[in-house]
């Protein structure tokens, strides 16, 4: 298949036009009912689109041209919230579908769908293609992306419908698929297991969070499937120590894998989940400027050259995000 026009929130763009890329970042997650429930007294609507405009300029100001939202369903995803910080920060957004739980699907799912109560096409599957095909919550957003969790529970019964439900989509559309995995328990293993007997080519995979292990040996079998590993958290130091990270990279990249990692932070403008004032006390580095402003550095002077950080900012992201077969050295 040949590369094609990625979809943001914003309109098509042409490959070679995302420019530096952070593959794996969030505008703003919610709590979902909580949300409704008992609202957060941090949250400030105005304020907090102002401050994600100002911080993806930011971002534009370091040399990025495009960020992947992976929020979805799960995660509080409002898609109308976030256009409204598309359409006034300089930096290109794409969207993403999916469902984010570790284990336990919302009962609707769980009732609804093929040999179950309410029999009938997964309901899954179809949102995940709507979302990619037509449009995120009767907007003309498309997602370009596809979001999907296995944690410390491993595969679940619900899980397992989720990535079923995520090859269908992919299958459909080309769209590449995200993973949240577990890397204490080498989780990326049983995702790519999963993927590949669903007939997705794991080079249009990334495990996420495979960063947080500083495994060599797993991180080397990952990438050897051809799956980009996500050193998607710097600065989220209670998962791991961003020297730890950096030490793991480094001999990644000594090993010629640049062409199989992408880089990024995993940070949110606001989230419910680990509110601002926590984030300011117990993870202060974990925002969208940490990796130009003190990663990036640290890499360079310890001799990462420029073209591999290009291929893990620019080229990697291009090649996922557009669907280009393109040889990788």
């Amino acid at each position: 298949m040949s590369a094609r026009p990625v979809p943001t929130f914003t309109g098509d763009v042409a490959p070679a036009a995302l420019g530096e890329t952070l593959l794996h970042e969030h505008v703003f997650v919610g709590g979902g009912e909580i949300d409704l429930a008992a609202p957060s007294a941090e949250w400030a609507e105005r304020d907090h689109i102002a401050e994600a405009v100002r911080q993806l300029d930011g971002l534009h100001d370091r040399g990025v041209r495009t960020v992947v939202d992976l929020t979805v369903p799960g995660l509080g995803r409002d898609v109308r919230r976030v256009q409204r910080v598309a359409e006034a920060t300089r930096v290109r957004i794409v969207a993403a579908t999916g469902w984010y739980t570790h284990d336990v699907l919302p009962p609707y799912f769980r009732l609804n769908g093929p040999g179950l109560l309410v029999d009938g096409p997964d309901p899954l599957a179809e949102l995940f293609v709507d979302d990619l095909t037509r449009g995120i919550q009767g907007t003309p957003v498309r997602a370009g992306a596809i979001k999907v969790v296995s944690d410390a529970a491993g595969v679940t019964d619900d899980v397992r419908r989720v990535f079923a439900a995520a090859a269908v989509a992919h299958a459909e559309t080309g769209a590449p698929i995200f993973t949240h995995s577990h890397s204490p328990s080498r989780g990326g293993l049983p995702q790519q297991e999963m993927l590949r007997a669903r007939g997705v080519s794991l080079d249009r995979v990334v495990i996420g969070h495979a960063g947080d292990s500083d495994d060599v040996s797993y991180l080397v079998e990952l990438a050897a499937e051809g799956s980009l590993l996500g050193f998607d958290r710097f600065g989220m130091e209670h998962a791991a120590p961003d020297a730890q990270r950096v030490r793991t990279l480094l001999e990644l990249l000594e090993r010629g894998l640049a062409p199989r990692i992408a880089l990024s932070h995993d940070a949110a403008v606001f989230s419910r989940v680990t509110p601002p004032s926590w984030r300011r006390a117990r993870a202060p580095h974990w925002h969208l400027h940490h990796l130009h402003d003190r990663i990036l550095p640290e890499l360079r002077a310890r001799g990462v050259g420029e073209d591999d950080i290009r291929t893990m900012l620019v080229d990697n992201p291009r090649r996922l995000l557009a669907n280009d077969r393109e040889p990788v050295r």
